[in-house]
């Protein structure tokens, strides 16, 4: 990235000490495309160096001192303006002078705080990234770049099964069991329908994966809902004492953690909703909140040990 100014120019690079064996983890961009970066956990350094090349060699590079930030920040799409900082790190590489040739300054983050997912989404982004700035008094010369970051889940959490009801009075009862409330992005949603009472004729029955995106707070508050998955059940008319099994691989689906309260800002939640369907066209619906975590159950925070088993799993 070059920038221009009176006489002189220059190109800022910043180049991480592991690149060469950092994994990378893709991540959804605002445009639905997709790109790779380099993926962090909470509690990592990040460390590398930050190469100034004056594009005019023998003139001088006046600044007003060097530097470089790690950020992590909240962008709510409908008020652009304001970005919301939840992480904000400063390192001085150099004081305020000029540069008379192409330099390059080390920088170290140690142990840095990455509390939440990296997340893109239809209403909100929460992004991490490194901006190294010269600064300059008409322009400043920078360049950013973005990381990724997953989170860890801590243990030990109950994961109990899930039991509900669906009843129209002496018409229809159904119960339904999910074998457990909390899943990780690559498991399978194993569970049963069971036919207590029907006199009502069905004719269609399918559960859907909804992901709702909820942004604001008070009376600014949006919801974005998303049908991840839809899964047919049934077609075609059940009878009382009938039981459906259901088997529901998750790991076809792009699909986040679930994501509560971030920051005040956003929420990220899913559920499964039963959706049952009459002759004469009448839906019925039941729904339950389920738990998208990015590990295994076992998965422990900050031990290094199980990344190469979490990586796998938030693939």
């Amino acid at each position: 990235m070059s920038f221009f100014s009176f006489g002189q120019s220059a190109e800022i690079d910043v180049v991480l000490t592991d690149a060469e064996t950092r994994k990378k983890a893709e991540h959804k961009t605002e445009d639905g495309k997709k790109d790779k970066y380099f993926l962090f956990y909470d509690g990592e350094t990040v460390a590398g160096k930050v190469n100034v090349t004056l594009k005019n060699p023998g003139k001088r590079l006046e600044h007003q001192g060097i530097k470089i930030e790690f950020v992590g920040q909240i962008e709510l799409y409908y008020d652009r303006g304001n970005h919301h900082e939840f992480v904000s790190l400063v390192k001085d590489l150099a004081r305020p002078g000029e540069l008379t040739q192409s330099q390059t300054f080390d920088f170290e983050f140690t142990h840095v705080e990455k509390p939440y997912e990296s997340y893109t989404g239809q209403n909100v982004k929460l992004r991490y990234f490194l901006r190294a700035t010269v600064s300059r008094r008409l322009n400043d010369i920078s360049k950013e770049m973005d990381i990724v970051v997953h989170t860890l889940s801590t243990y030990p959490e109950l994961n109990s099964s899930i039991k509900m009801e669906v009843g129209i009075e002496d018409c229809l009862h159904i119960e339904f069991e999910y074998n457990k409330s909390k899943y990780h992005l690559k498991d399978v949603i194993v569970g049963k329908i069971y036919f207590l009472l029907v006199r009502i004729k069905i004719k269609h029955m399918e559960i859907d994966i909804i992901k709702r995106e909820t942004t604001g707070t008070g009376p600014s508050v949006y919801h974005e809902n998303d049908t991840i998955a839809k899964y047919e059940i049934m077609d075609g008319a059940p009878v009382r004492g009938e039981s459906i099994p259901i088997r529901l691989f998750l790991a076809g689906y792009e699909m986040t953690p679930t994501m509560r309260d971030i920051n005040k800002k956003f929420s990220v939640r899913y559920y499964l909703n039963l959706v049952l369907i009459d002759e004469e066209e009448r839906r019925y619906f039941k729904q339950q909140e389920i738990t998208i975590d990015c590990t295994r159950p076992f998965a422990i925070k900050g031990r290094i040990f199980m990344i190469s088993v979490i990586d796998d799993l938030c693939h």
